[in-house]
């Protein structure tokens, strides 16, 4: 292994904590010393077992879940939460209301349009997803209004929760457990793990009971719920790699202070980045300010003959993972719940050496 520090700032699969990395890697070998590995044992053992409840009672016990919702561990990622969503509450030929801010508010819409009309309420696709609209007006007659609370390509996350007088479900894949929220706000919570939680083949479902089972479709059997309720999570074999590293990543957020002393972090990271691009005069943002995300900052240089040049020195500085998505460009720096301030640090003292250098 290289002893040099590599400030990871990859927009997903997520950075994890040294910690977390080691005592999945053990458990890969072998798990808590019963002579098999995590991922050669049946998922019905009582060591699995234990690992999926307390991956589950964590989640209760971080966010504060109520007791009338159930946590789910399932496969697919927010990409088949955007279809299973829309069996379970969307009635066939019903209306769902849909913010479209990005690139997976867009694939929700898609897959809400195989069951039922989508109402766009609002949309910054103009703009290129620069801002979280602000104007809308939510249809009483909706099934539900969907939301994606943190839009990683673009930069901008919701600030609020939304006003809405239907029930609220919410794609919050890329800043679940970075900011203190109410469950009982929604209808339903899912988020891929691969951002903030632990690697990617697992997404955890947050789901209001009292809610299920009313949208009158045949649902198939897998993208039902209610069957994984049933099962506690196991209707079919689980991710148990992807489960597992995650319940260490769970643990490792109780034990720093939980989801409110995680918020602080967050918040100074996300502060002394934005300072940076607003005062440095080589460089600009792309999200508008009020829209700004927390775990992903997009921004550019002003002057591209001035790329190379600075690739190259937040290379040599031991950063990754910085490069934007071509479908805004220049960089991003997505700041997740175990990237460490010092790496923010890192990227902002490259960046002012880059100015000094251009002054």
């Amino acid at each position: 292994m290289s002893d040099k520090q590599i400030h990871n700032f990859s927009a997903g699969p997520c950075i994890l904590p040294q910690e977390v990395l080691a005592q999945a890697a053990k458990a890969v070998t072998e798990l808590d010393n019963i002579g098999l590995s995590l991922i050669e044992i049946s998922h019905r053992s009582k060591e699995f077992v234990a690992i999926m409840e307390e991956a589950r009672g964590l989640v209760k016990e971080l966010l504060g879940v109520p007791d009338n919702y159930s946590v789910l561990f399932l496969q697919g990622g927010a990409s088949l939460g955007f279809l299973t969503t829309a069996y379970n509450f969307l009635p066939q030929g019903g209306k769902a209301a849909y913010f479209n801010t990005g690139t997976w508010a867009k694939g929700a819409i898609a897959e809400a349009k195989l069951l039922g009309n989508v109402d766009v309420i609002a949309s910054s696709a103009d703009s290129n997803y620069d801002h979280i609209p602000s104007e809308y007006k939510v249809p009483s007659d909706a099934a539900y209004l969907h939301y994606t609370s943190n839009n990683t390509i673009f930069g901008t996350q919701h600030k609020s929760l939304p006003t809405s007088s239907v029930p609220i479900i919410c794609d919050m894949s890329s800043d679940i457990f970075s900011k203190k929220i109410n469950v009982s706000d929604y209808a339903m919570i899912y988020a891929g793990a691969q951002k903030n939680m632990g690697p990617a083949g697992t997404v955890v479902y947050i789901v209001n009971n009292d809610l299920l089972g009313k949208s009158g479709n045949t649902i198939p059997k897998y993208l039902n719920l209610q069957n994984h309720i049933d099962k506690d999570s196991m209707l079919n074999t689980p991710p148990v790699f992807a489960i597992y590293t995650s319940m260490l990543m769970l643990r490792w957020l109780k034990n720093l202070g939980g989801v409110e002393a995680m918020e602080k972090i967050n918040d100074a990271k996300a502060a002394a980045i934005y300072a940076e691009i607003d005062s440095n005069p080589l460089f600009e943002g792309h999200a508008q300010v009020d829209s700004r995300s927390t775990m992903n900052a997009t921004f550019r240089l002003k002057d591209e003959s001035l790329a190379d040049e600075f690739n190259a020195m937040w290379q040599a500085a031991g950063i990754s993972g910085i490069k934007g998505h071509r479908s805004v460009g220049g960089y991003r720096a997505s700041m997740y719940n175990a990237l460490p301030l010092k790496s923010v640090e890192k990227l902002v003292e490259v960046m002012r050496q880059l100015a000094a250098k251009h002054a």
